[in-house]
């Protein structure tokens, strides 16, 4: 929904759209790696890669899966955030829809650290392997090929951290994909502002005394309130919340208790993990490798990815097939959430599947 499931559930409370109203149904499974080695050269002896899926594979003339869409959530979130009818599986999923589960084979993988997936809150805290986004596509790659026997994807798609996955999947293997749909991110290494509000959140949690570098006996909830408020800093929308609480009353109305109630929902060190697994992230030098049709999409209210950048309109030209879209700031959009709102970009995907 948002860029972290904490933010997630805080502009649920903010903008007051509540709980999803129904979920898609979808399968639950899990693909186990033995062995698994990290890029610092770590290993787990499984892996857990848990994923959902929706809909059936087809084969072709060539007995291999040619209806795979592939779609990563977010940073803090998991697969199951795209069940949601009210605003992205009701939009795309049902019949004559852009990406009709009778047409197509949905997966939606917990990226590592996330949801069902193996993370250091399973037992290992802080000693568990310090994975980065190469590692999550390494993984993510692994399931499809010798899981799900897909050797290319109809379609990927990604939010947020989600989109960075995209690009570093396209740059390391430019034939995973038939087309790609990144929404909301920048293909560049993580630095300025977006960096520093990151590792602030990560500082505040280990400089409270009760974190007990990661061996805490009760959370370090004065760190999660620190990090929880710089979360929600990050995944607001300034003109829809104007709009929405246009008053100091209403606006301190909807913020009370919200950080405290953020701050409980999440393991302290799978924060730590989510914020930090980015610190390599960089496919910019490699971004000429993604030959395939792109429709790369962004939301103008993002205080993660600001427009005033530039960067996505200048790295977007070393793509030779890619479109850069920027959805206007509005009342109606969610700021770095707009990602998840289908109503914002449907439209765009089905020009992409069209003219791939």
């Amino acid at each position: 929904m948002a860029i972290l499931r904490l933010i997630a559930a805080l502009l649920a409370l903010l903008l007051g759209a509540g709980p999803a109203l129904a979920e898609w149904p979808a399968r639950e499974g899990d693909f186990v790696i033995r062995d698994f080695r990290f890029g610092t050269g770590q290993t787990l002896p499984e892996l857990r890669q848990h994923y959902r899926t929706i809909g059936t594979p087809h084969r072709g003339a060539d007995g291999l899966v040619d209806n795979a869409v592939m779609i990563m959530h977010g940073t803090g979130g998991s697969g199951a955030q795209f069940t949601s009818r009210d605003f992205f599986a009701g939009e795309l999923f049902g019949p004559g829809q852009p990406l009709d589960t009778a047409r197509y084979f949905i997966i939606l993988p917990d990226a590592i650290g996330h949801g069902g997936s193996s993370k250091p809150s399973d037992g290992l805290k802080m000693a568990f392997p310090a994975y980065d986004y190469q590692d999550i596509v390494n993984a993510q790659q692994r399931m499809l090929r010798e899981h799900f026997g897909v050797q290319r994807l109809r379609l990927m798609m990604g939010t947020s951290m989600g989109c960075m996955l995209s690009f570093v999947h396209a740059t390391t293997d430019p034939g995973i994909a038939r087309a790609l749909m990144p929404l909301a991110c920048l293909p560049v290494e993580l630095a300025g502002r977006n960096r520093m509000w990151r590792k602030a959140s990560i500082d505040a949690i280990k400089a409270d005394p009760a974190w007990q570098g990661g061996n805490y006996a009760a959370p370090p909830v004065m760190g999660l309130r620190a990090a929880a408020l710089l979360l929600w800093a990050a995944g607001t929308a300034p003109v829809r919340m104007q709009a929405d609480y246009p008053t100091r009353a209403a606006a301190e109305g909807a913020l009370a208790g919200l950080i405290e109630r953020l701050a409980s929902q999440s393991d302290a060190n799978d924060i730590i993990y989510w914020l930090d697994s980015s610190r390599t992230y960089n496919p910019a030098p490699q971004l000429g490798r993604i030959t395939v049709p792109v429709t790369w999409i962004n939301s103008a209210d993002d205080f993660i990815n600001p427009p005033g950048l530039r960067i996505a309109e200048r790295e977007v030209t070393k793509m030779p097939n890619a479109r850069f879209v920027l959805i206007p700031e509005s009342a109606d959009t969610h700021g770095h959430g707009t990602h998840s709102w289908a109503k914002f970009w449907k439209g765009d995907l089905v020009a992409l599947l069209a003219r791939s």
